[in-house]
């Protein structure tokens, strides 16, 4: 789930019972002073040249285990994107999000593992996830990566349609025990599972996991959910023909519909290795692919059961216009909203007031684990050169509106 700058297009218009613009309701549960320490942390983020160079600094000193940057770390970007170190740490983040009825999604940020131990750690670690989510009402569902269970390597090759060697196969066959393992105990207690999209080049096993597992676990109700990265030319389409395969094989489709994370790096990949972009050609064709997507989840949401995981008001809105449109009351199972911990609280809470189901998406993890993905929200941040990010745009509104 990857923030995107709201395009300028006209929002359609619901029966108004919220104003994403509110900040009054976005920001009710800062006092003063962690309005104004929000501010001055967007501010920073907000000037490109310290981001980039901040970024690689910050990167290697905790890689180098330099002794004052998990220091530094913790006081800044920190606790503004994640929840803490580990679970019992996240406990309050939770409470606090479910008194503005705020719903938690639990993601622990380890990605790119390798080696089985560091693998069946991350196993292990989810399956802590799932328990601690059974044992919170407002925390329905919890978030792993493919790619913390199984070494990348492996879901290149299959990808690619490569013969694996005998200890490749092993290590897919173990992926599969993982995933079954945490979707098993997920259903058990009635906890839902998405599953994180990666680059193009490995995700077709992916899919053919997120798949098998639904066909398993999803038949009477939604338990495994894929994620569609709809920047991608082939998201839409396989939205669809997936869904006409569950249909088929009679199980609820489960599907996140994110934007996408990796533009950049998909793009360069294809102009260097000489192969078509697998992405669409500008924001705009994005826009249409993501919001089409959520048009037919919502259309067949008794079906579907999906999530609009997005930082874009106008999709978020879009789902809220056709929910009202279809008379389908706010808080109906099948259709979700979802945001970063940290970011888009506009959105989060304005919905959340408004009676739909939203979550915040609360990632968690040693500070060396989640320093890749605080890198991605602080560049994210200072994408928008010689303006204010949407973030310091509503921040500064509050702080005007107190009085501060």
């Amino acid at each position: 789930m990857e923030p995107e700058i709201t395009s300028d297009r006209p929002e359609p218009e619901p029966e108004k019972s919220f104003d994403l613009s509110n900040t009054e309701i976005a920001f009710k549960e800062k006092t003063d002073e962690a309005l104004i320490k929000t501010y001055r942390l967007f501010s920073m983020m907000n000037q490109a040249s310290l981001v980039k160079w901040g970024s690689k600094f910050g990167y290697y000193a905790i890689r180098w285990r330099l002794p004052f940057a998990d220091w530094v770390v913790k006081k800044t970007i920190f606790p503004q994107f994640c929840g803490g170190e580990n679970l019992l740490d996240c406990q309050n983040v939770i409470d606090e999000l479910y008194d503005y009825n705020v719903l938690t999604v639990l993601d622990y940020g380890a990605e790119g593992k390798s080696g089985e131990e560091n693998l069946d750690a991350t196993m292990e670690e989810t399956l802590r996830a799932v328990e601690m989510a059974a044992s919170n009402d407002s925390v329905p569902m919890i978030s792993t990566k493919i790619t913390g269970l199984v070494d990348q390597k492996v879901l290149h090759k299959l990808h690619h349609g490569e013969v694996l060697t005998e200890g490749e196969q092993r290590g897919f066959e173990h992926l599969r025990e993982r995933i079954d393992e945490i979707c098993s105990r997920a259903a058990s207690h009635n906890v839902g599972i998405f599953i994180d999209a990666e680059e193009s080049w490995m995700q077709n096993p992916i899919d053919a996991l997120a798949t098998e597992m639904m066909e398993k676990y999803n038949t009477s109700q939604a338990i495994v959910y894929n994620t569609y990265q709809m920047y991608k030319t082939s998201s839409l389409p396989n939205l669809k023909k997936d869904h006409q395969r569950a249909l088929e094989k009679g199980y609820i489709l489960g599907a996140k519909l994110v934007r996408g994370a990796y533009m950049d790096k998909e793009r360069a990949r294809a102009a260097e290795m000489g192969y078509p972009s697998p992405i669409h050609p500008d924001k705009e064709a994005t826009d249409n692919a993501f919001n089409e997507g959520i048009s037919y989840c919502v259309e067949h949401y008794e079906t579907i059961a999906s999530c609009c995981a997005s930082h874009n008001e106008i999709s978020n809105t879009n789902q809220a216009v056709l929910m009202s449109k279809y008379q389908i009351e706010k808080d109906h199972k099948h259709l979700n909203f979802c945001q970063l911990f940290g970011m888009s609280d506009n959105i989060t809470f304005n919905l959340a007031n408004a009676g739909y189901n939203v979550a915040k998406y609360v990632v968690y993890g040693p500070i060396k684990e989640v320093i890749p993905y605080l890198i991605r929200r602080t560049e994210e941040n200072s994408s928008v050169t010689g303006e204010m990010s949407r973030e310091l745009k509503y921040i500064s509104k509050e702080i005007k509106r107190r009085g501060l």
